[in-house]
């Protein structure tokens, strides 16, 4: 039985992502298991946040995109998108 590799970071969501924050979560922060070479969008999806929104996302303070790979121990930051827009 293949058992897939998981590591460890820690995950903090600011404004209206709160609500996804897994239980035990302080702070806007919370660390989860995720699988290894995970990347921002799959840990979005795994924490249930909605992918039609073009939410901003920084790895270790850094702007990063969906598609960037984490390492163990990296934090992922995601800020829903800013008020404005389309009139």
């Amino acid at each position: 039985m293949d058992r897939v590799s998981e590591m460890q970071v820690e995950i903090a969501l600011y404004a209206t992502l709160s609500k996804y924050l897994p239980p035990g979560a302080e702070q806007r922060k919370a660390v989860i298991a995720v699988r290894d070479s995970a990347t921002a969008r799959e840990i979005m999806l795994q924490l249930g946040i909605p992918q039609e929104y073009p939410n901003i996302l920084q790895v270790n303070g850094k702007q990063a995109n969906p598609d960037t790979v984490l390492k163990a121990g990296d934090t992922l930051a995601i800020f829903p998108p800013l008020a404005g827009g389309r009139r």
